[in-house]
This record gives structure tokens, C-alpha cells and sequence, in this order.
């Protein structure tokens, strides 16, 4: 059971990892249309698209980084207490309050499933002007919150075997 737990932390890991580190170039993409953007406000028609493909390119470099973000410990957390507490203690809290962030995915995620179910039959679109379906941005959520629900339980597994005595090492 132990090697299943270890097996499931490393392929978890790599995957977000290697996803994480191709949205992190990501930034360049919304540098691009945004820049696509001005250019076309100052010399051109403005474009009708960009706005909310930047919206959009926002949503899928968070979301698409989130995990990555959580296996680096990037995240951001209150440390008045944390620094001084032991490794197994913090350990423990973090293993408590990930449940609570677990849950929470669950939540987004079962929302976010419907919302895709909708967007999909419907053929929903955005009420903007350019009007483009709204299937492919919610689907990339939809991912982006099974990465992440996948890294809080491989983060979960990690501080149960740091509560044993046991470290995990990082993926790079």
C-alpha cells in the first residue's frame, strides 16, 4: 500500500510538474494579445476578441498552474505560528486543513462539471460581442481542478508520511 501511495505522489508530481512548467510561459501568451491589443486600439480597428481571450488565457495560466504552484509550496500561508513548529507539527495542521481544501475542489469540481455539461449541450457563449463558446474555457477549469484535486491528495499522502518520519522527495 505504501509503494501504491509513493507510485501515486511521483506520477502526480511529474505530471504537474511538467504542466506547470509549460504554463508558466504561458504569461507570454496574454503579454502577446494584450500587446496585439494596444497596437490595434492605436493603429487599427480595435480587435473585438482580445479582452476576453486575455480573460481567458488569465484563467487557463492559473488554473493550469495552481498545482504546480501547491508541489513547490508557493502557496500562500499565514506564518505567524508556522515557521516555529516542528516538521511533524506542521505536518499534522497541514494535513488537517487539506481536507478542508480537498473538500472545496470537490465542490468547485462537481459545479464545474455541470457548468461544462450546460455550456456543452447549449452551445452556450459569452454575451460579448465576439461571442465565443464557452465550452473550451470550462473545460480547461475542469481539468485544471482534477490537477489540483490530484496534488492536494498527493500533498495530503506527503504529510502523512512526514507524520511517520518518512520524506517524500520533490520531482524536478
Amino acid at each position: 500500500m505504501l509503494q501504491i501511495a509513493k507510485r501515486y505522489v511521483s506520477i502526480v508530481e511529474t505530471v504537474n510538474y511538467r504542466i506547470g512548467r509549460v504554463m508558466m510561459y504561458f504569461i507570454f501568451v496574454m503579454i502577446g494579445i494584450l500587446l496585439w491589443s494596444s497596437i490595434s486600439k492605436t493603429f487599427f480597428l480595435p480587435s473585438l476578441w482580445t479582452l476576453e481571450m486575455a480573460q481567458f488565457a488569465m484563467v487557463a495560466y492559473y488554473i493550469m498552474g495552481g498545482p504546480y504552484s501547491i508541489q513547490l509550496g508557493s502557496n500562500v500561508r499565514m506564518d505567524l505560528f508556522y515557521s516555529t513548529w516542528s516538521d511533524r507539527t506542521r505536518a499534522w495542521v497541514d494535513s488537517l486543513t487539506i481536507l478542508f481544501l480537498i473538500f472545496y475542489l470537490g465542490a468547485l469540481l462537481w459545479g464545474g462539471f455541470e457548468s461544462t455539461q450546460y455550456a456543452i449541450q447549449y452551445g452556450e457563449r459569452s454575451y460579448s460581442a465576439w461571442r465565443p463558446y464557452m465550452w473550451p474555457i470550462k473545460v480547461t477549469i475542469c481539468v485544471g481542478l482534477v490537477l489540483m484535486l490530484l496534488q492536494a491528495i498527493a500533498e495530503l499522502i506527503k504529510d502523512i508520511f512526514r507524520i511517520r518520519g518518512e520524506e517524500l522527495g520533490r520531482v524536478e
